[in-house]
C-alpha cells in the first residue's frame, strides 16, 4: 500500500498540531534536521538534511582552542560554565516549551533560540532557572528568525557570572567539545564529543511555516536532545563556540523525526552569535545587507547550453539593492558569489547572514555568453 505521506515531512507547532512542510533533497542518510528544543508539545519540527552544505575538512588549519586531541576536563569545564548556563521555561497560549541559554553579560543578558521563545513574543512568559535553582522572569530584549538567536534579559541584584566568548575561526574539525543545557527539561546537564565538521548550511524551519538557514553551522557529535536548543558549545578551555541549535535524527515508520540525538548536532558559530546578539541588545533588531535581487537555479541542461556548470539566473534586479549598483541585470547567471560556486540560493542566503553592509564580494556572472568579475559593496537593507 502506499503511503499517502511519503516523499513527505512535516512539523509540528508548540501545540502538537502537524503542519505541512517542503521537502529537501536527501543527501544526509535520509537524516531529518529537527528543532532541538521543548517538551509538553514544544517539538518544533523535522526537516530532510538534504539541504546541509559544506566541508567537513573547511577551517582544519585553525587552531582549537584547548586540547586538540582526546577529550576535554568535563568535570573542570562543568564547574566553570555551568554557573553561565540556564534554563529557559516558556508558557504562552499556543503552549509551552523548554530551552537553555547562556549570560554574556553581567548584568543578565542571555542568548538563546529564537525558536525556544518565539511562542511568547507576542505575549507570554518566559522565565530562566539558574545553576543554583533560583528563578526569575525574563525580558525579551530582541529575536531574529533568520539566524534563530534571540536575546533575554533578566534583572540582577549582583553581577552575573558569563560566559567567555571563544573565537570559532579558531575551531578545529576534531577538536574535543562540550554541550551544556537542559535536554528534556533537565538542567545543567552535561555531555561531550568533538568538532565533527565545520560550515555546514542547514535548512531549518522558522516563523510563519518558513524556512532559514544555520550558514556555516559547527556540526558535533555531542549529544544534544530536546530542550539543548540554546545552549553552549564550548571548547576546552570553556570558552563559548557555538550556540546549539539543531539536530539530524533517523526517521521513523511514519518518515517524521525518531526522536533523540544520533550524533549530528549543529550549533551556530559564536562569531556570528555574538554579532547578532549585540545588535539585538543595541538596536533590538538585526540589520542585514541587502542584495536586491530574485534568482532561481538554473537547470543543467540549461548550464550545458551556455556552456558553465550551474548557476543563478537572475529573475529581477531591485535598483536600491547591492546587485543593481554593481551592474547586474536581470538575465545574467551569476556563478560564483565571494569565490563560492552559486549552485543553490542558500549561497546567496549564507552571504547576506554572514556578511554586514559596507562589506565588498566578488561576484562572477554570465551575460551574452561572456563571463565578467564585479565587486559589490554591499548596502544596508533599506
Amino acid at each position: 500500500m502506499t503511503d499517502p505521506n511519503a516523499g513527505k515531512d512535516s512539523t509540528q507547532d508548540a501545540s502538537g498540531r502537524r503542519r505541512s512542510a517542503p521537502v529537501w533533497l536527501v543527501w544526509l542518510v535520509a537524516a531529518i534536521i529537527a528543532i532541538v528544543f521543548g517538551i509538553g508539545g514544544g517539538w518544533f519540527g523535522a526537516w530532510l538534511a538534504g539541504g546541509t552544505s559544506g566541508s567537513s575538512a573547511s577551517n582544519t588549519s585553525g587552531t582549537a582552542s584547548g586540547s586538540s586531541a582526546g577529550s576535554c576536563n568535563s568535570v573542570q569545564v562543568a564547574n566553570e560554565v555551568l554557573p553561565t548556563i540556564v534554563t529557559i521555561n516558556v508558557t504562552a497560549s499556543g503552549g509551552s516549551g523548554v530551552g537553555s541559554g547562556e549570560i554574556i553579560r553581567k548584568d543578565g543578558y542571555i542568548v538563546t533560540n529564537n525558536h525556544v521563545i518565539s511562542a511568547a513574543a507576542n505575549g507570554g512568559l518566559i522565565t530562566v532557572t539558574f545553576s543554583n535553582g533560583h528563578t526569575e522572569s525574563a525580558k525579551l530584549i530582541g529575536r531574529d528568525p533568520q539566524s534563530d538567536l534571540a536575546v533575554l534579559k533578566v534583572v540582577a541584584p549582583s553581577d552575573l557570572p558569563v560566559i567567555t566568548l571563544g573565537d570559532s575561526e579558531n575551531v578545529a574539525v576534531g577538536q574535543p567539545v562540550v554541550a551544556l543545557g537542559a535536554p528534556l527539561g533537565l538542567s545543567s546537564t552535561v555531555t561531550a564529543g568533538i568538532v565533527s565538521a565545520l560550515g555546514r548550511n542547514v535548512p531549518v524551519p522558522t516563523d510563519n511555516d518558513e524556512t532559514t538557514t544555520l550558514a556555516g553551522a559547527i556540526q558535533t557529535d555531542a549529544a544534544i536532545n530536546p530542550g539543548n536548543s540554546g545552549g553552549a558549545l564550548v571548547d576546552c578551555k570553556g570558552d563559548l563556540i557555538g550556540v546549539n541549535t539543531a539536530i539530524a535524527t533517523v526517521p521513523n515508520e511514519e518518515g517524521t523525526g525518531g526522536g533523540g540525538s544520533v550524533g549530528i548536532g549543529f550549533a551556530v558559530p559564536v562569531n556570528l552569535a555574538s554579532r547578532i546578539a549585540d545588535d539585538l541588545i543595541d538596536h533590538g533588531k538585526v540589520s542585514y545587507p541587502y542584495f536586491g535581487v530574485e534568482v532561481t537555479p538554473i537547470p543543467p541542461a540549461v548550464a550545458e547550453r551556455w556552456g558553465i556548470d550551474d548557476g543563478l539566473y537572475i529573475q529581477s534586479v531591485d535598483p536600491q539593492g547591492s546587485a543593481a549598483k554593481a551592474g547586474l541585470k536581470p538575465g545574467d547567471v551569476v556563478t560564483k558569489i565571494d569565490g563560492r560556486q552559486a549552485n543553490r540560493t542558500d549561497v546567496l542566503t549564507q552571504l547576506l547572514l554572514t556578511k554586514k553592509a559596507g562589506d565588498q564580494v566578488q561576484i562572477t556572472y554570465v551575460r551574452d555568453g561572456t563571463e565578467h568579475t564585479v565587486t559589490a559593496t554591499l548596502v544596508a537593507q533599506p
